[in-house]
């Protein structure tokens, strides 16, 4: 599989448009794990000259003076020369300035909410050296990268240090499919959107994890070489990520997102899972989840006048974590024991059910496209997201997949539909139903869309109920 950069236009766009300021740039890059944040500003600096250092992960022996010496270990294989051995990051940032005065460079500091974990005074002397040393050479970029995605908002991006300093705060999201079919291109049309799927349903759109996929083997042997080996990628990768991002509270976290695995859930619905009385600390947790790329908060709206309700509910938009939380954690144990190689993946227990809920991510997680397939200009869209209605005396309750309101009063009423055999005409009665309790003004339209994967029956395109039958593999290539 090839490991050539993908993607992130758009990203690169914005980066490129900052070269051509006369004045320095700070920037900020955040995001999960393993998206490819380094890796996007290495590809942009690749004409440039780019320095990159990074944080270590913090653990029970690391000092800040541990901290200190790894930077001064990179700074001097950056210019050439032996390790500094400061004791203070005025120091090494005054060093680091010194040697990047004139011309074009590209300063990366990764990971870097590990790198300040231990000085409480490293933001603050970070600004001033930006203020009074970095900012100096106008042809400069300094670039804040971190997989800590709340540590960056609170203390970076919302923190009085450094306001109005940032040029551009990017969030990188997981690759769209068109993307991600990149990682099958050496087979050309060969390999179907089902198949695809059934890898995306692990890995999502995370380059890394794509990285891996060898094209030439079926999806479930992809599947259990990076999950249910003991030395697969994605074996141990969750409790990685959760002690790199939340070190001594991932247990609290990881609680809290397993009350998730099935589907989406309010607040009350979360303390009652969690067994806990109502807190903030809870809500701030969620909030951490969320901004990390975890979780997704879903708000409903009122269709009358087109505002956002207060009433949301929470997901897992984490393909990986998902799966990892509903097979690879009940399955460890045997895993390790080797005993694992023959179990077949769709006999395990929720196996399809948990498909339409990584389906039902991919989809959402490319609504730009699903917009396109449409005809939909975004910019008519006064709201679209998963949609749901509580049960009132006046009205009935009602969950859509995805609802889309455009100002020309329509609704698109999507339902993003998982089935390993073509879907039949049940399906229309599903959707009726849902239209019929769906509480709108009698002026709008309601237009049925059905999204699905392994195609529809006859029946079903005869019946001409759906105003769209939308293939998933349309996805890949639009």
């Amino acid at each position: 599989m090839s490991t050539a950069f993908v993607g992130r236009k758009k990203e690169l766009d914005q980066l490129n448009l900052l070269l051509n300021k006369n004045s320095a740039s700070l920037v900020v890059v955040k995001g999960r794990r393993r998206i490819g944040k380094s890796r996007l500003i290495e590809e942009f600096g690749r004409s440039h000259r780019i320095y990159t250092f990074s944080g270590i992960l913090p653990n029970e022996q690391t000092t800040l003076q541990s901290q200190l010496n790894e930077f001064g270990w990179q700074l001097g294989k950056a210019f050439g020369e032996p390790a500094f051995k400061d004791n203070d990051w005025n120091d090494m940032f005054f060093r680091l300035a010194k040697q990047t005065r004139k011309g074009r460079v590209i300063i990366l500091l990764d990971e870097i909410s590990w790198m300040g974990s231990l000085d409480s005074d490293f933001l603050g002397k970070l600004k001033n050296a930006w203020d009074l040393e970095f900012k100096k050479n106008p042809q400069l970029m300094l670039v804040l990268c971190g997989s800590v995605s709340a540590w960056i908002e609170k203390n970076i991006l919302s923190g009085s240090g450094f306001l109005g300093r940032v040029s551009l705060s990017l969030t990188l999201e997981e690759l769209p499919l068109f993307d991600c079919n990149y990682f099958w291109i050496e087979s050309g049309d060969n390999i179907s959107a089902y198949e695809k799927f059934k890898v995306l349903s692990v890995t999502g759109g995370i380059p890394k994890y794509l990285e891996e996929i060898q094209s030439n083997l079926p999806a479930e042997e992809n599947i259990k070489n990076l999950c249910f080996d003991r030395g697969g990628l994605l074996f141990n990768e969750f409790e990685q990520i959760f002690a790199d991002i939340f070190a001594k509270r991932s247990e609290i976290y990881k609680r809290i997102v397993q009350c998730f695995t099935d589907g989406k859930y309010g607040y009350e619905d979360i303390y009652t899972k969690l067994n806990v009385e109502k807190s903030g600390v809870i809500s701030d947790y969620l909030d951490d989840l969320v901004k990390s790329g975890f979780l997704r908060r879903d708000f409903t709206w009122d269709i009358k006048s087109g505002k956002t309700s207060k009433l949301s509910r929470y997901r897992i938009s984490d393909n990986y974590l998902r799966f990892y939380l509903k097979f690879i954690i009940p399955n460890k144990e045997k895993i390790e024991r080797g005993s694992f190689v023959n179990q077949s993946l769709v006999s395990l227990p929720g196996w399809e059910g948990m498909m339409g809920l990584q389906f039902e991510n991919l989809v959402l997680n490319n609504r730009q496209q699903l917009l396109k397939l449409l005809r939909i200009n975004p910019d008519d869209v006064i709201y679209d997201n998963p949609f749901f209605q509580h049960k009132t005396i006046r009205q009935e309750g009602c969950q859509i997949d995805y609802l889309i309101q455009t100002r020309f009063d329509t609704l698109y009423v999507c339902e993003i539909k998982f089935s390993k055999h073509p879907i039949r005409t049940d399906i229309i009665a599903e959707v009726q139903e849902k239209m019929r309790r769906l509480k709108a003004p009698r002026h709008v339209s309601r237009r049925a869309v059905l999204i699905h994967v392994n195609g529809v029956h006859d029946d079903v395109i005869d019946s001409r109920f759906f105003s769209n039958l939308i293939d998933f593999g349309q996805l890949f290539y639009f």
